[in-house]
């Protein structure tokens, strides 16, 4: 969630196997309380559109396969919700993936790390590696021109990537306010908090390309820390906009997790009610 925004809700979700309890698909973003305030700075459906020239009625092109829509480089193999049972919580403390990228994008880039909650059976370096492709791509974020990104381990950083269980990222999430109810994300002050049975388990729409899920998860988390606000589907037999709920249902659209299409033209729909 720029402007810089520091709060909001969203969907996230990059790679894994572990080891607690599958759960079924449940709808995605974190729901607030009636009464509680929003976080500082939250992206909403009122967020000031970005510039660009947004994408909402042209049908995808007959005859011409679409681009692949997972974050992987095309011919990579596709993959399926893993079957292990899934830890429900954790510590609470966190594991950095070491290194750094260098700079996508242009302008000045926002400095973020990736973490992933200690007991939790994934490589924080896999992850890192997920996140990073997927905010290099040129149909990410950086297609708008002025967006840039780079990834650290240690110095100051404006933003955390952290993976994290259920259990976790209930807790954090509940101190901007935010209900994830033990099956969402959230992105929250400067954490884009993802829930782990997201990333393992994606839903029921990309149960057979969970690595483009975990590109749309990041797209869409950190459209909001960038002040893209949630659209809806522009129309039937269009791509899905990344900054859409896609977990909520694709109301006509086809799946897509990029934010621009590859003519560098933003995917967008009306604004959410």
């Amino acid at each position: 969630m720029q402007g810089r925004l520091t709060g909001g809700l969203a969907a996230l979700a990059v790679f894994a196997a572990v080891g607690g309890a599958v759960v079924a698909w449940l709808p995605s973003d974190a729901k607030r309380p009636p009464t509680a305030t929003a976080p500082s700075g939250t992206g909403s459906s009122t967020a000031t559109a970005p510039s660009g020239s947004p994408v909402t009625d042209s049908p995808a092109s007959s005859g011409t396969p679409a681009p692949p829509r997972t974050g992987e480089p095309p011919g990579r193999n596709k993959s399926s919700p893993s079957t292990t049972p899934l830890p429900e919580s954790g510590p609470g403390t966190f594991v950095t993936a070491p290194g750094h990228s260098g700079k996508v994008g242009r302008g000045t880039p926002l400095r973020y790390r990736v973490e992933v909650e200690k007991g939790i059976a994934i490589s924080p370096a896999d992850v890192a590696a997920q996140v990073e492709r997927t905010l290099a791509d040129p149909r990410g974020w950086t297609a708008d021109g002025h967006s840039a990104f780079q990834r650290v381990s240690s110095g100051p950083t404006d933003f955390r990537v952290r993976l994290a269980t259920p259990g976790t990222v209930d807790a954090i999430c509940a101190e901007g306010g935010l209900d994830t109810g033990g099956k969402v994300n959230c992105s929250v002050h400067d954490d884009v908090m993802v829930n782990l049975r997201r990333w393992v388990l994606a839903t029921e729409f990309y149960t057979d390309d969970v690595v483009g899920y975990r590109s749309l998860i990041i797209n869409h988390e950190v459209g909001h820390f960038l002040g893209h606000g949630h659209v809806t589907c522009p129309g039937e037999g269009r791509p899905a906009p990344a900054m859409m709920q896609q977990i909520k249902g694709l109301h006509g659209c086809v799946p897509n997790v990029w934010p621009y299409d590859r003519d560098g033209r933003l995917i967008t729909g009306p604004t959410a009610p």
